[in-house]
C-alpha cells in the first residue's frame, strides 16, 4: 500500500503528453498548446485615439479652435495637426502628425459646427493608445504547455494566426462492472443498480478535455472482464470502477494481470478509496477504482484527474489549493489519512454533514475537499485549512503540500 504522495508521485512520473497536430484555431477550445507563439507585429499597430474626441495641441487648452476635418478608424490622415487647430477623431482612428492629446467629445464646449473652446487642462498623451503597448513584435504572446481559450483565441487571431499546434485531446475508455448494475436508460428490478459511476466519470472527463467512450457494464468473471478490456486497448486511460477489492466476484485486478498489465501501484492509503490502482497496460494506462460512488468521485479527483491533465499535456497538472478556515468544529475518527468533503463560501469550509463512501447525493453538494493526516481527529472552528476545488476549474504548476497537519 502507497500513500496519497507516493501515488501522486507516480502519477506524475509514468504518465507523458500526448503526440500533437495542427488545427483551425477555432477548433482548438480545450486543447493545451503544444508550441509557444511569438508576435508578428505590433498591437496596436499604428497610434490610435482611445476615445471619440479631438486631436489637439497641449498649448490650446483653455482656447478656441476651428475643426479641421474627422478621421475615422481605417482612414490614413494626410495632414498635419497645427496650433489653433482640432480634428474630430474616432475610436481606433490613427493618431494624426503633431497631435499631442485626444481630448474626449464630452469634455469641450461647442461654439459653432466648426469651433470649439478646449478644456482648461489638458495631459500629455492623454487618451492615445500607443503602437506595441499591448504585444511588441516578437513578444512570446503564448507559451507551450497553455491550455487554450476563447481568450487564446482573441490573442491568436489578433496576430493573424489561423491554425495553431495542440497536443492530441486523451482517449479514456470507461466500463463497469458488476451484474447487479444497469445503465440508466434500462428498466431495473428489486435487487439491481442503476451505475451513476460511469456517466460520472464520463462527464468529468469531458469536461477536463477528453474524448471519452463508454463501454457496457462487464460481468463478473474474468474472461467477461478481460474481453471488455480488449475493446479498450487502444485507449490512452482506461478507467473501471468496482471489482477492486477482495469479494468473491472482485476479479478486475486478475482480469488486467492476465493481459499483461503492470500495477504500478495498489491499494493507496486513504479513506475512502483504499482499493484504488493504477497501471499499464502497453501504451494504456490504467485506473481501477472502487465502486462505491462517493469513493469513486474522492479518487477520481484525488488520481484520475492529475492522470488527464498530464496526458493533456499541460504543465499545470498538480492539484491547486485555496487556504480557507473551518466555518465550525468538525471530529473525525484518527488513524487514516482521511478526504473529507464539504461546501465552501469563498470565506470558510464546512464539512459535509453525512459522506458515507457508497452515497451519491455528497457528490453534487461538495465544492472541495480537505485531505487529513492520520495523526490528527479534529479541526477546529476558524482554524486554517486548504482546500482542493472541486467545481472551480483552476489548476497550479506548482506543486504544494495540501495535508493538514495536527
Amino acid at each position: 500500500m502507497v500513500t496519497i504522495n507516493e501515488a501522486l508521485e507516480i502519477i506524475y512520473n509514468s504518465v507523458t503528453k500526448k503526440s500533437t497536430h495542427i488545427i483551425p484555431i477555432e477548433q482548438s477550445i480545450g486543447s493545451v498548446s503544444a508550441q509557444s507563439y511569438q508576435a508578428s507585429f505590433d498591437l496596436p499597430r499604428f497610434d490610435n485615439s482611445a476615445m471619440d474626441g479631438y486631436a489637439v495641441k497641449l498649448t490650446d487648452a483653455g482656447k478656441a479652435v476651428n475643426i479641421k476635418e474627422v478621421i475615422y478608424a481605417g482612414d490614413r490622415p494626410q495632414e498635419h495637426l497645427h496650433h489653433d487647430e482640432a480634428i474630430k477623431i474616432m475610436t481606433g482612428a490613427p493618431i494624426p502628425k503633431g497631435c499631442e492629446a485626444i481630448v474626449p467629445i464630452e469634455d469641450v464646449e461647442f461654439l459653432t459646427q466648426q469651433s470649439i473652446i478646449l478644456p482648461p487642462t489638458i495631459n500629455p498623451n492623454a487618451m492615445i493608445r500607443w503602437q506595441g503597448e499591448d504585444i511588441k513584435s516578437g513578444k512570446t504572446f503564448m507559451n507551450a504547455h497553455e491550455k487554450i481559450t476563447a481568450y487564446s483565441l482573441a490573442l491568436l487571431s489578433s496576430q493573424g494566426i489561423t491554425h495553431i499546434e495542440v497536443y492530441r485531446k486523451p482517449k479514456v475508455v470507461i466500463f463497469s462492472t458488476g451484474e447487479e448494475l444497469k445503465a440508466h436508460y434500462e428498466k431495473i428490478d428489486t435487487h439491481q443498480l442503476y451505475n451513476s459511476n460511469a456517466p460520472m466519470f464520463y462527464a468529468r472527463a469531458k469536461e477536463l478535455g477528453c474524448d471519452v467512450s463508454y463501454i457496457s457494464n462487464s460481468g463478473d468473471t474474468t474472461e467477461e472482464l478481460k474481453k471488455a478490456v480488449s475493446h479498450a486497448m487502444d485507449a490512452d486511460l482506461i478507467l473501471t470502477s468496482g471489482g477492486v477489492s477482495v469479494g468473491d466476484k472482485d476479479f478486475t485486478i486478475q482480469a488486467f494481470s492476465e493481459l499483461g498489465m503492470e500495477t504500478l501501484f495498489s491499494k493507496v492509503n486513504i479513506k475512502p478509496g483504499k482499493p484504488t490502482t493504477f497501471g499499464k497496460l502497453g501504451k494504456c494506462f490504467v485506473i481501477n477504482l472502487p465502486g462505491n460512488p462517493l469513493a469513486a468521485m474522492v479518487n477520481f479527483e484525488m488520481f484520475v484527474k492529475p492522470s488527464i491533465l498530464k496526458l493533456t499535456g499541460t504543465n499545470s497538472f498538480y492539484h491547486p489549493l485555496i487556504t480557507t478556515k473551518m466555518r465550525n468544529d468538525y471530529k473525525f475518527k484518527a488513524g487514516k489519512y482521511a478526504v473529507i468533503l464539504g461546501k465552501w463560501n469563498g470565506d470558510s469550509f464546512e464539512p459535509l454533514s453525512n459522506q458515507k463512501p457508497g452515497m451519491v447525493s455528497p457528490l453534487e453538494q461538495a465544492d472541495g475537499m480537505i485531505v487529513t493526516t492520520k495523526e490528527i481527529d479534529h479541526l477546529n472552528k476558524n482554524q486554517e485549512v486548504k482546500m482542493i476545488p472541486i467545481k472551480f476549474e483552476i489548476q497550479s504548476s506548482k506543486k504544494e503540500d495540501f495535508f493538514i497537519k495536527g
